[in-house]
């Protein structure tokens, strides 16, 4: 089973399940406090919220904030009470604590389901099931299949042979292959639309999530999303739209600029120290937890040696637009789980442009917390020693695939750190297992030769693919 940088969930992800009540769609939003929009993001186009607890932990301040969101959409809640298998769960302590944030529990004459599961088990699943099918009947929750089709973003990314692609939660009517579709400032006919398990589909009604390709450009993650007749209405109203969040975006800018300005006239001498950034992310959701921690960081009272400036945000691989743009704003630029093409890489060598790259928000914000308290140089810091382009794939056994690379740059090294990295965007993080020469076990690869290389943990590796060497090294002040 595939798992996400730093073992937490960094994107929303959605799931269909089959139960003997019907099909139920799951929305599974991130934990980590850094993810607040997209825990808001969820809580507003659900019908219901499952909160899910682990027994030995109890309840964290996202969980509390979670409560908030779903409350403020107006959602019921449904508690999970997950790692019932744990020696150390306190069942009765999570009931307590949520209790004091109006969940009382049903057992206790309260209002709130409270139902004991174990993911690693399976226990107590079938009757969270069961739980969210009756209430679902209660709420009499249904849906127009008839009716124009709606729904909304869940998530959006840019792959480099497909172009946009966005996620969509439809919610009513249905969306086809071949069908025009409007989002926000963005319009085009539905070229492949894909279900949650990666297969074509031609048709998707209320409840279904897909992705889909084919439009002008990359929506927002929470866009709504609407069918039309025909793609001349959709292009107009697009425009229009893009017409008038050009016009937004330029009075905010003023607005901003002009704060600015007061706040350095009533400071008389600003005192603090500016860091322009470039953010560039693989998906839109990570993007807008980056810049919640930037705002957070900026906000810390305790943080005011450094202002942290963001210069640009988008998402996608780093390209040469990108490294002139830092250039000219004299900005570094911060990439997650997305890679710089080979133009880039060219120019940046060429400008000394300096590029940090982290697979975990965890990392982004404790190294923008170091320099923001004046810290420049972080405790540890990445350095990519080589890569190489995979050519072939060879199944050795089950749990070792090798591939047959070209040393493209650099060198790589037998037991180093290394990305396999897939259309610029980091899709695994692990470490070199074997690296062979023909028929030899090796200590290095240099630039230019071939070699087959085997990733620790890691099978699904395919032509095209870069796998990226990097140490880890402790900096000195």
């Amino acid at each position: 089973m595939d798992k996400e940088a730093g073992g937490i969930t960094q994107h929303i992800g959605a799931y269909k399940v089959h139960t003997d009540h019907g099909d139920i769609t799951f929305l599974d939003t991130p934990g980590h406090e850094s993810f607040t929009a997209m825990r808001a993001r969820g809580a507003g186009i659900t019908d219901i919220v499952v909160l899910v607890v682990a027994a030995n932990d109890g309840v964290m301040p996202q969980t509390i904030e979670a409560i908030q969101h779903a409350k403020a959409a107006e959602v019921p809640i449904i508690v999970a009470i997950n790692k019932i298998d744990k020696e150390d769960a306190d069942v009765d302590r999570i009931k307590t604590d949520l209790s004091q944030h109006g969940l009382s529990p049903e057992d206790w004459g309260g209002d709130t389901i409270f139902q004991k599961i174990s993911a690693k088990t399976g226990q107590g699943i079938d009757d969270l099931l069961d739980s969210i099918a009756l209430q679902a009947e209660v709420l009499e929750l249904k849906a127009n299949f008839s009716g124009r089709a709606k729904g909304t973003i869940i998530e959006s990314r840019v792959d480099l042979g497909l172009g946009p692609i966005a996620t969509i939660l439809v919610q009513s009517g249905k969306f086809t292959t071949g069908s025009v579709v409007l989002v926000n400032e963005h319009y085009g006919k539905i070229r492949v639309m894909y279900d949650h398990m990666r297969k074509k589909k031609t048709s998707a009604g209320p409840s279904d999530t897909i992705e889909i390709t084919g439009l002008s450009g990359l929506p927002n993650a929470g866009d709504r999303a609407i069918g039309l007749q025909n793609e001349k209405e959709a292009r107009l109203i697009a425009s229009r739209r893009r017409t008038d969040n050009r016009l937004q975006a330029r009075l905010h800018a003023q607005q901003t600029k002009d704060d600015v300005f007061l706040k350095q006239m009533d400071d008389k001498v600003s005192q603090q120290k500016e860091l322009s950034v470039i953010i560039k992310s693989d998906v839109h959701g990570s993007l807008e937890a980056i810049l919640d921690i930037i705002n957070k960081i900026n906000d810390n009272p305790e943080t005011k040696e450094l202002v942290i400036k963001v210069v640009a945000h988008t998402v996608g691989g780093i390209n040469s637009s990108d490294i002139h743009l830092a250039i000219a704003s004299r900005a570094m630029i911060i990439a997650f789980n997305v890679r710089a093409d080979a133009s880039a890489k060219k120019l940046q060598a060429q400008e000394k442009t300096k590029i940090e790259y982290f697979s975990t928000v965890y990392d982004i914000h404790d190294y923008l917390l170091q320099l923001s308290k004046d810290i420049v140089t972080p405790e540890t810091s990445e350095k990519i020693i080589g890569s190489s382009d995979v050519k072939e794939v060879f199944r050795a056994s089950k749990q070792l695939t090798i591939a047959g690379c070209i040393v493209s740059d650099g060198v790589i090294k037998k037991n180093a750190n290394v990305r396999l990295l897939r259309d610029q965007k980091a899709i695994y993080t692990g470490k070199i297992l074997s690296l062979r020469r023909f028929q030899d076990d090796i200590a290095e690869v240099k630039h230019g030769l071939e070699c087959g290389i085997g990733i620790k943990g890691y099978t699904d590796v395919k032509p095209g693919d870069v796998i990226e060497a990097f140490i880890v090294e402790k900096n000195t002040n």
